[in-house]
């Protein structure tokens, strides 16, 4: 059962990554268009084209979002997934050219990779992306994510996924991708037991300070810009309930949404099932990151 990224009908997803490099790109495509807002609780983004998801911006639909590693280098990337978006045809059409819309977004891991995602890297990661379910661990942009940097004991991070199905057919789907690079440890909220990293903040280790967790939630619930934003800031609960300490000064945390529903706006009740199920897939999926 694909309890993916992918779970949400007509969406397509895929990683490029480079093993050698320790770094690497992770896309999602919305073949037909999505709407879609933000939450930036991080401090320290790194991020392009989100003005597209501001209140009243001309573009109502994104067609993409793409994670790299590789810091602000890294935003590279989108060169080569908006080159293949526009041979696809995918985008805001315009008398002169289709123009994708592709919000980006950046993790911190030049302290592990030897090289930086570029457009030909966001190329391969769009060519890549389609209908099944997308892998996990050590993959995409979080190939070289680290987790625990503040414990003085840092793990591996990496990319989790996990979709909540619909009991019935009138449901919606939720789902979330997460590429989990954190000053914080990873906790499970369901047993309370640390997972990744050491024990939470030793002052005196001496860390880099420059880290990132970027989640993606995707619905096929009708959500309008301003509902996607409410989502995007309720899931970022998840974050609280797997990274300990979260929220701090030196993580750029970003969250993405995006409806693919057509449809009337679901009301505030809908919405705050979706929320709080996004908020549940996001710990759930940062945990899946790191085992």
């Amino acid at each position: 059962m694909n309890r993916s990224l992918t779970a949400v009908p007509g969406v397509l997803a895929g990683h490029a990554t480079d093993l050698v490099g320790r770094t690497g790109v992770t896309v999602v495509i919305f073949p037909e268009g999505a709407r879609a807002g933000c939450f930036v609780p991080g401090s320290a983004t790194g991020s392009r084209e989100l003005g597209v998801l501001e209140p009243g911006h001309l573009a109502g639909a994104v067609h993409g979002f793409c994670l790299a590693g590789g810091s602000a280098f890294g935003l590279a990337a989108a060169d080569g997934v908006m080159r293949v978006l526009e041979e696809r045809g995918i985008g805001f059409h315009t008398p002169e050219a289709v123009v994708p819309i592709l919000p980006a977004a950046i993790l911190y891991d030049l302290h592990t990779a030897t090289r930086r995602p570029d457009a030909a890297m966001g190329e391969v990661a769009a060519r890549l992306a389609d209908h099944r379910p997308l892998g996990e661990g050590s993959v995409g942009a979080a190939t070289g994510a680290r987790v625990g940097m503040a414990s003085g004991a840092p793990d591996r991070g990496g990319f989790g996924s996990w979709a909540d199905l619909p009991d019935d057919q009138d449901g919606h789907v939720v789902a979330v991708g997460v590429a989990v690079n954190a000053v914080g440890s990873v906790v499970d909220p369901t047993t309370g037991r640390r997972v990744a990293g050491g024990d939470p903040v030793r002052r005196s280790a001496g860390f880099w300070r420059g880290q990132t967790t970027l989640a993606v939630v995707v619905t096929d619930a009708p959500l309008d810009r301003d509902g996607c934003t409410v989502v995007a800031r309720m899931a970022s609960a998840g974050l609280a309930r797997a990274l300990v300490p979260a929220f701090t000064p030196f993580d750029g945390d970003l969250v993405l949404v995006a409806s693919t529903g057509e449809g009337e706006p679901v009301g505030a009740d809908q919405m705050l099932d979706i929320g709080d199920r996004a908020a549940a897939c996001l710990s759930t999926a940062i945990v899946r990151a790191v085992r």
